[in-house]
């Protein structure tokens, strides 16, 4: 492969970011803000006392302008730090190309940052949640990511360590495993929450959680397929000369 500096990388998964913050707007657009606006409308019909204050800000531009915002420079972020990631995967995770390194990279963060939080304490519409406890509930969800994140890198190296001796797939298999004993004991010493009002819709609630999920997974689904094809271009030999000498009839 090209020696290249990992400010090339950086830069490369930073735009990919940018396309994987575009496709997370138009998921949440799409799919979210219809339950959110049902949730919305159902705490104001609780709130008598405070249905004739303005909020600061529309709710046509919270869901546009503050949306669009907030996911491309999500986006943007996570783009950063997954090429990072990237730089240190590459060629240490196995003899995978960089379009493969990528989605691997993409499909782990999105396990550990995502989906191993969000089964523990799962996303609420507005109205879900008691507002006095929205520190330690926030604090409980920053504690979920990073013991995630620090048992996926103890799997990581657990699996490394015992490939010479037990092969790669056997290590992997015991690695898995003592990621998944390692997080359920995380789930069963952390302190649960559930603040759903009486009489809120189960099924909105289900559906929001649902389309925060599939939000998640077309970010990272669209960031590993773009920084894969992105990095490919700058680390492997040819690539870009191949598809711009075409032979012509």
């Amino acid at each position: 492969m090209n020696q290249i500096s990992p400010r090339v990388l950086l830069i490369r998964g930073m735009l990919a970011g940018l396309a994987a913050g575009v496709a997370a707007f138009l998921v949440a657009y799409l799919l979210g803000e219809s339950k959110v606006d049902a949730a919305i409308a159902i705490e104001e019909a609780g709130a008598h006392d405070h249905g004739d204050e303005m909020a600061p800000v529309s709710r046509a531009l919270q869901a546009t302008a503050g949306l669009g915002t907030g996911t491309l420079l999500y986006g943007v972020a996570i783009g950063g730090i997954a090429a990072l990631v990237f730089c240190y995967a590459l060629g240490r995770v196995g003899r995978f190309g960089p379009r493969a390194t990528a989605l691997l990279v993409s499909g782990g963060l999105f396990l550990t940052v995502n989906l191993v939080p969000f089964l523990k304490y799962p996303s609420n519409p507005p109205a879900v949640g008691d507002p006095d406890t929205v520190v330690q509930r926030t604090t409980l969800f920053v504690l979920m990511i990073a013991l995630s994140v620090l048992l996926a890198a103890g799997a990581l190296i657990l699996g490394r360590r015992l490939a010479p001796g037990l092969g790669n797939w056997n290590a992997s298999i015991v690695a898995s495993l003592a990621f998944v004993a390692a997080i359920g004991l995380a789930y069963a010493l952390l302190p649960g929450v559930n603040e759903v009002p009486k009489g809120f819709p189960a099924a909105l609630i289900w559906e929001f959680r649902i389309t925060t999920l599939t939000i998640q997974v077309a970010l990272w689904a669209t960031f590993g397929l773009a920084f894969g094809y992105l990095a490919e271009r700058a680390l492997v030999p040819g690539v870009t000369a191949k598809k711009a000498v075409q032979p012509t009839g």
